[in-house]
C-alpha cells in the first residue's frame, strides 16, 4: 500500500494506493508532524504496517523525518508534485503543458518536456475568496457563498467595459473594467451580489494569470488542478478570461486532488 499526503494551507489531502485503486480523503490541515499523520492514519483506519512508501509534499513537509514508524519518507517538491499531478491525472504525456494549481493561492507550472519549470504564482486564491466574503457577508462556508453568488448579479457592482466606452480593441461590452468598481457609490448592498462579485473577481484574476502564463509558454491549453474552481462561479469567470486570449481551460474530475496525486506518482514512478 502506497499513501500520500499533500499538506495544504487549508487542507491536507490524502490518497491511498491499493491493489490499483486510489481512494482519496481530506482534512483540515494541522501542524504538520508525525503525530498528525498518526491522527490521520487512525481516522480512516489505515494499518500502517500494510504501508510501504509514504510521500509527502506542500507546507511544511520538508521538515519531517526521513521514516514514519519505518516507513521511508519520500519529500516532493511542491512544483514537481503540481506538473506529475497534472500528468498523472490528464494523462498529458510527455509534451510540454501549462498546469495552474489554485488552492488557497495560486501557483503555475511549466513542463518543457523534460522539466517541471515554476512560472510564479499570485496570492490571491481560495484563502482570499473566503476572508473577504468572511468579513464582507460574514459568510465563509464554501457551499453556502456559492449558492448566494449563483442567485447575485454582479453587473450590479461590476464596472463593464459596455458601462464605460463602446469598445476596447475586440473586447466585448459584457468584460469586466472594473471590479466592484459601482460599489463605491452604492449602500446597503446585496449579499448575493456581493458573492457573486467577490466570486467572479477571483476568478478572473487566476483566469489572467492562467492565460498569460500559456501565451508566455506558446500553449494553448492550461491543465488545471486544487478546489478553487469546484466553484462554478469562479470557474466561469476564469473560463470567461481565458476566452479573451483563445486559450482552453481543461478541469477534469479529481482536480481538487491534484496535487497529492502528484506526489503519489512520484513514488509509483521513481
Amino acid at each position: 500500500m502506497l499513501v500520500a499526503f499533500d499538506f495544504g494551507l487549508t487542507n491536507t489531502d490524502i490518497v491511498i494506493s491499493k491493489s490499483n485503486e486510489n481512494h482519496f480523503h481530506s482534512f483540515p490541515t494541522m501542524e504538520v508532524n508525525n503525530e498528525f499523520i498518526s491522527y490521520i492514519f487512525d481516522s480512516i483506519n489505515i494499518n500502517v504496517k500494510q504501508v510501504s512508501h509514504i510521500a509527502v509534499t506542500g507546507g511544511k513537509s520538508s521538515d519531517l523525518d526521513d521514516n514514519f514508524n519505518d516507513i521511508p519518507i519520500k519529500k516532493v517538491n511542491e512544483v514537481d508534485a503540481i506538473g506529475s499531478g497534472a500528468i498523472a491525472l490528464y494523462d498529458i504525456g510527455t509534451r510540454p503543458f501549462v498546469a495552474v494549481s489554485a488552492g488557497t493561492g495560486t501557483a503555475c507550472v511549466y513542463f518543457d518536456g523534460k522539466k517541471f519549470n515554476h512560472l510564479g504564482g499570485i496570492s490571491v486564491g481560495g484563502g482570499t475568496f473566503q476572508g473577504l466574503l468572511k468579513h464582507l457577508i460574514m459568510i465563509k462556508d464554501e457551499e453556502d457563498v456559492e449558492a448566494l453568488a449563483a442567485s447575485g448579479d454582479r453587473k450590479h457592482l461590476d464596472l463593464l467595459i459596455g458601462d464605460v466606452v463602446n469598445e476596447i480593441g475586440s473586447l466585448h461590452p459584457e468584460v469586466t473594467a472594473s471590479n466592484f468598481a459601482k460599489a463605491r457609490n452604492l449602500e446597503n448592498l446585496s449579499p448575493n451580489d456581493i458573492a457573486a462579485s467577490v466570486s467572479n473577481m477571483i476568478g478572473e484574476v487566476i483566469g489572467t494569470i492562467s492565460y498569460l502564463n500559456a501565451l508566455l509558454c506558446n500553449e494553448s491549453e492550461v491543465f488545471f488542478l486544487g478546489r478553487v474552481t469546484l466553484n462554478d462561479v469562479i470557474k466561469s469567470g476564469v473560463e470567461d478570461r481565458l476566452k479573451l486570449a483563445n486559450v482552453t481551460g481543461l478541469f477534469k474530475q479529481n482536480r481538487e486532488y491534484g496535487n497529492v496525486l502528484g506526489a503519489l506518482s512520484y513514488i509509483q514512478t521513481k
